[in-house]
């Protein structure tokens, strides 16, 4: 049985969430990336494709306004934060998303986010949450 209070929250909470569900204008791919190969015939190299964990609506938000510069392949790249929120109630994937996942912008009102590729830092869960927060980071 439920005390006022509970019947409240869940109130509140179902608000919070279509409302975090029309703030979602972009479409994103989260997927595990491939495996680097090489193309013998056409001297290339080659990625295989990768084990898509989500297709869907997302919102994407900037973070940190100034990025963390780093070297990594001998070239430096700046680090910006970024937080992925996708609906809250969308069903867990076959493989959790974690850390090394990669989630690719197909759609946003913003051009520029289009095409963008953030590599996954961390997942918050939690029961009281209004969307389902994928912490990521551009490295470009």
């Amino acid at each position: 049985m439920h005390s006022g209070g509970d019947v409240m929250d869940e109130t509140v909470l179902t608000l919070g969430r279509a409302a975090a569900e029309r703030r979602m204008h972009d479409q994103v791919t989260i997927a595990w990336p491939g495996e680097d190969g090489f193309d013998w015939e056409t001297g290339t190299d080659t990625r295989a494709p990768g084990t898509v964990l989500y297709e869907g609506r997302a919102r994407i938000k900037s973070v940190a306004r100034t990025g963390e510069e780093v070297e990594a392949g001998e070239q430096n790249v700046t680090l910006r934060e970024f937080v992925v929120s996708v609906p809250w109630a969308t069903p867990p994937p076959t493989q959790r998303i974690a850390p090394g996942a990669v989630v690719t912008v197909t759609v946003s009102r913003d051009a520029r986010f289009v095409g963008l590729t953030l590599w996954v830092t961390g997942v918050e869960y939690g029961d009281a949450a209004t969307a389902w927060r994928i912490s990521a980071e551009d490295r470009s």
